[in-house]
């Protein structure tokens, strides 16, 4: 088994093999769990041997943080900032779209064991979320604030969030991602009156 990972390790190099490799950790998460997840069963199912793992990375659970940080989208405000309801609407789209891959399965799975992995939940803030800005909205209302289109002291820790916030709400209580219908109304009735705009 480890020679014939081996010579599919040999075809794969690069960027190639870590892709493989963070899909197959991404994988084996949502059908083992993270008390199951293991550098072993990893390997196994990325046809590739251990060690190659264990030289990029220390454990199992650091691999799955690199693999979401990987799949984690990054919202594009326009750059003449002169579209914020369209540019709202596009980083929730954005969130709703990441909500449907396997790493947004991987985030959830993390996120309810905290708990249990308070060291693993910390690292998605560290390596994850904080370095894109926190929120998929917030880099849309950062970069309207810097370019004049929003006061800034209308960014609070709660208006920041809202988006996000319903979307997930919607969710639970949807049993559902939420449509573009749903990410216009949120916008349109709770986001932009939030920002001091009247409701679209």
């Amino acid at each position: 088994m480890e020679k014939a990972a081996a010579r599919t390790t040999e075809r794969r190099r690069g960027e190639a093999l870590v892709r493989a490799i963070h899909d197959a950790a991404l994988a084996e998460l949502a059908e083992v769990g993270l008390g199951q997840l293991s550098m072993e069963g990893i390997a196994r199912r990325a046809a590739t041997a251990k060690t190659v793992l264990y030289r990029r990375w220390a454990s199992p659970h650091e691999l799955l943080v690199d693999a979401v940080a990987r799949a984690h989208p990054v919202e594009v405000p326009t750059p003449a900032a002169d579209d914020l309801r369209g540019d709202l609407v596009a980083a929730l789209t954005v969130l709703t779209d990441w909500m449907a891959t396997p790493a947004a399965t991987a985030v959830l799975a993390v996120m309810s064991e905290r708990h249990r992995y308070p060291d693993l939940a910390e690292a998605l803030y560290r390596d994850v979320f904080d370095p894109r800005g926190g929120t998929f909205t917030a880099t849309v209302l950062r970069h309207y604030a810097a370019h004049g289109g929003l006061d800034r002291r209308r960014l609070t820790p709660i208006t920041t969030q809202i988006g996000e916030a319903l979307v997930f709400k919607l969710t639970l209580d949807l049993g559902r991602i939420p449509t573009a219908a749903d990410v216009a109304a949120i916008v349109d009735e709770a986001l932009l009156p939030a920002l001091g705009f009247p409701p679209a």
